[in-house]
């Protein structure tokens, strides 16, 4: 017997958050509203899956491609599943000069999983990045919106202890 997969929608709430989104947009620029639209149901799928970016493109009324196009070059979109808990690390010159490479060794081996990777419970995945434009007070890190600064491996330790909970 052959079952299709339940096709990828907004639920009731976050449809309803959508169609508030488009409201910010004129009339005929609604496919402005693509990356909030993205961050939307990222936020309620857990990842952009391609069936996510499908259904989105339906939403919009635009092509398929256009939204690919948009999750794939942003790097704030997640192509592939990832853990509960999403560290963005900054792996720049003034985090690293301030403890940086020795924290991130730490963290990596505590949640035991590498760049790019998630730890076997499913509850960390680790991505490094570029800049979190917080130079003053590395080494750090970002979880969803929360910044983690002045980084120690006491203090990963605290905060990795923390979300396990």
């Amino acid at each position: 017997m052959i079952t299709e997969k339940p096709r990828i929608q907004f639920t009731p709430e976050r449809l309803e958050r959508a169609r508030e989104i488009l409201t910010h947009y004129p009339e005929g620029k609604q496919k402005s509203a693509l990356l909030p639209l993205l961050h939307l149901i990222q936020e309620q799928e857990g990842w952009t899956s391609p069936e996510a970016m499908d259904y989105i493109a339906d939403f919009l009324g635009i092509k398929p491609i256009e939204v690919y196009e948009v999750a794939t070059f942003y790097t704030m979109y997640h192509l592939e599943p990832v853990g509960k808990h999403v560290i963005e690390y900054c792996r720049t010159g003034p985090c690293m000069i301030m403890g940086g490479e020795e924290v991130y060794a730490h963290l990596k081996k505590k949640i035991g999983a590498d760049d790019g990777e998630t730890s076997p419970d499913n509850l960390f995945t680790i991505k490094p990045v570029e800049c979190l434009a917080a130079c003053g007070w590395g080494p750090c890190f970002q979880i969803r919106e929360k910044y983690y600064t002045h980084l120690t491996i006491e203090k990963v330790d605290e905060i990795i202890d923390e979300l396990k909970k």
